[in-house]
């Protein structure tokens, strides 16, 4: 048996990338970039209002003049309009392009119009208000959004902005979802008193999809041909098998000896923790990994989070986030020589220190008491007893 660290040293240490490809950039979101994105023109690429109000030429001001003749009415989106002496001044929208013949925007609410003029209802006036200068955000050329950040909504604006149709990402594995055992039916299905409903299959699925990451799922019977058969064809066709259950040494789990001849080589199994400590981990020759988690939804939750998710992070070139921790909100004592995935709520005080409260459930098949909690708090194994206000590393989902 290992320990935490250990497993998670192990596990991290099968990182590769899986190469690159282009995607529809409304397509990419959650991906992470491979490419630099940059600006096709200047950003802005205008002189651009910023508030509606009439387009003045600053000299008027520095000779005194404080009413102006209406020339025209320019839109967003409409070819520029000039003035040719500097008592005219253009009524002018949000978002318009600003003509070289003007320099400074009025606001509505500091003008009286009336008749086709506008006059001034106030003096502190500055050269060059109210408008964002061409360029001022990004020069023609310049990167917009660097390679190796995962791609945001905020990333979609800038491709979108740019004319970046299609945007260079890493791949992400092809992982499939694997659930075994006869006790299992479909969600739609009624259980009979001895039966349960899947659904460590899809909480994983959907963990996997708030990663941007779009999983397979597969069911397998109580079969050791049909099992071997569908565990070969997976580790030809995917990355990643996930499976929950089915890895221990019961009459009827089939997967171990499924994977031992298919060549799947055990990197360890059983980790010194709770939930989770029957954890299975495994590398096919072929490069594909066999995450086995415990079948109990608690224990698939965690693992899920403390180890496949560290390892997609690493594969994708982006931070291992287990860098946040909290003080414990009430004491807490766990006797059994293993470390504590103790199940918190967190909340932060006035004075922004987050604090874990301690949420117990029934053990590691309660799954309904993770709606009540937001994070797993990693209590050290080698105490028993942990204090208030003591500070512990939370892991956040």
């Amino acid at each position: 048996m290992i320990t935490v660290e250990e497993a998670e040293e192990i596990v991290l240490a099968q990182s590769k990338s899986y190469g690159t490809q282009n995607l529809p950039f409304e397509q990419a979101l959650g991906h992470v970039l491979a490419e630099d994105i940059k600006a096709d023109r200047d950003l802005p690429p205008f002189n651009r209002v910023t508030m509606d109000g009439i387009a003045i030429s600053y000299k008027a001001i520095e000779q005194g003049i404080t009413s102006f003749k209406i020339k025209a009415t320019q839109a967003a989106g409409e070819q520029p309009l000039d003035i040719y002496t500097i008592d005219e001044c253009i009524e002018i929208m949000t978002g318009a392009s600003l003509s070289p013949s003007l320099d400074t925007i009025i606001r509505y609410e500091d003008l009286e119009i009336d008749n086709g003029i506008a006059r001034l209802l106030i003096t502190d006036i500055r050269q060059g208000q109210n408008i964002h200068q061409k360029g001022k955000d990004k020069k023609e050329g310049g990167v917009v959004a660097i390679a190796g950040q995962l791609i945001t909504p905020a990333i979609i604006s800038l491709a979108a902005s740019v004319g970046k149709a299609e945007v260079l990402v890493k791949k992400q594995p092809r992982v499939m979802i694997i659930s075994s055992g006869d006790e299992l039916v479909d969600v739609a299905d009624t259980p009979s008193a001895f039966q349960i409903r899947r659904s460590n299959n899809y909480t994983v699925k959907a963990v996997l999809a708030q990663h941007g990451l779009v999983a397979d799922m597969l069911h397998i019977p109580d079969d050791p041909d049909a099992t071997r058969q569908q565990i070969q064809h997976c580790l030809q066709n995917y990355d990643v098998l996930l499976l929950s259950g089915g890895i221990s040494m019961g009459k009827f789990d089939y997967i171990p000896q499924a994977l031992q001849d298919l060549d799947v080589e055990k990197l360890f199994y059983k980790v010194l923790q709770r939930p989770g400590k029957p954890f299975w981990f495994g590398r096919h020759n072929n490069g594909t990994l066999v995450f086995a988690f415990p079948g109990n939804p608690v224990a698939t939750f965690m693992c899920v989070h403390r180890y496949f998710l560290p390892w997609l992070n690493v594969t994708l070139g982006l931070p291992v986030k287990n860098n946040i921790y909290a003080r414990l909100a009430n004491d807490f004592i766990f006797t059994p020589a293993l470390k504590y995935f103790l199940q918190v709520k967190l909340s932060y005080t006035p004075q922004a220190e987050l604090f874990a409260t301690p949420v117990e459930g029934n053990g590691s098949g309660d799954f309904a008491n993770l709606a009540d909690t937001d994070a797993f708090m990693e209590l050290p194994l080698d105490r028993s007893e942990f204090k208030q206000g003591e500070v512990f590393k939370v892991h956040i989902f």
